[in-house]
């Protein structure tokens, strides 16, 4: 490229050579066929910039040098349905998992009620003698709210995370799903992790790229994985209905270990400190890598 553009300017030059005289205006043939020679130039450039881009959405600089801590089993009726891979990065406490999201509502006030018409099915929160997803008196019988309560005749519905100060049966103790972006994990496995209710969480939709700051608010089954409230699911663009809403794959949970004190936060002191951890485990940079990753995981 370089020869050929000496090439034309010498030509351009009396006599055609690279002699020292003065030299004249470029005829315009000659000055046409250098500026198709420098648009040629610009254009090889270009392609060579676009051959040498990162395939498969990769980031310059940045990878996800995860490993795997644990090897989750994912169960439906005692049979086993698929695998997670909980994840870490060399050093770091903080652990990673990419899956579905069902939608938890417990917290809400309006979870729950005994005719089953809260915002989710009476049946997820237990049976009586066994509810689960319930306050309950001494006897194990459910509170039911009062006049002076959020929502009267509706159930105080229950979260593993709670306001301590606040009375067992005040439906205010508990972390509202419908108003808190919050995370659910399998009480056995987030023991494993060092985890506890109170910790602070970053969750990220694979599909859409949109993200939220979390508290691991709730506990579920041993055997289930991939749970947020009503509120999270809302942040995320996920269908947010505890009946009928959720996503079956492609959310990235990432949870900072050791991070809370045991207590309900707000949404704004969610976002604040969740913003600080995900800046020093990596940033939005290394978040976006090691979803790349975990899609290839999971297909």
């Amino acid at each position: 490229m370089e020869r050929d553009r000496k090439q034309l300017a010498a030509a351009a030059e009396p006599g055609g050579s690279t002699a020292t005289s003065s030299v004249g205006p470029f005829p315009s043939d000659l000055r046409q066929d250098l500026m198709l020679l420098q648009q040629r130039e610009a254009a090889l450039n270009r392609c060579a910039t676009e051959s040498n881009r990162p395939e498969d959405g990769q980031i310059p600089g940045v990878g996800c040098s995860g490993e795997q801590l644990l090897n989750f089993q994912m169960n439906h009726e005692g049979e086993l349905e698929r695998e997670i891979s909980i994840m870490h990065l060399p050093g770091s406490a903080a652990f990673f998992f990419a899956s579905g999201m069902t939608i938890d509502a417990d917290g809400a006030p309006n979870a729950y009620h005994p005719d089953n018409t809260g915002l989710d099915d009476l049946a997820n929160a237990g049976a009586p003698g066994y509810w689960e997803g319930l306050a309950k008196d001494g006897d194990g019988e459910p509170f039911v709210q009062g006049p002076n309560d959020p929502f009267p005749g509706y159930y105080v519905s229950a979260t593993a995370l709670s306001d301590r100060t606040r009375s067992v049966s005040d439906p205010l103790r508990y972390v509202d799903a419908s108003k808190i972006p919050y995370i659910v994990l399998p009480g056995g496995m987030a023991r494993q992790m060092g985890a506890r209710p109170g910790d602070f969480a970053v969750v990220l939709n694979q599909r859409n790229a949109r993200s939220s700051f979390a508290i691991f608010g709730d506990v579920g089954p041993f055997d289930r994985i991939g749970e947020g409230s009503v509120a999270l699911a809302e942040n995320l663009g996920i269908h947010s209905d505890a009946r009928n809403g959720g996503a079956r794959r492609g959310i990235l949970y990432l949870i900072f270990p050791g991070s809370g004190n045991g207590r309900p936060r707000t949404v704004e002191e969610i976002n604040s400190e969740g913003e600080k951890l995900l800046q020093v485990w990596g940033g939005s940079i290394q978040l976006e890598a090691c979803s790349i990753e975990g899609i290839r995981n999971t297909n």
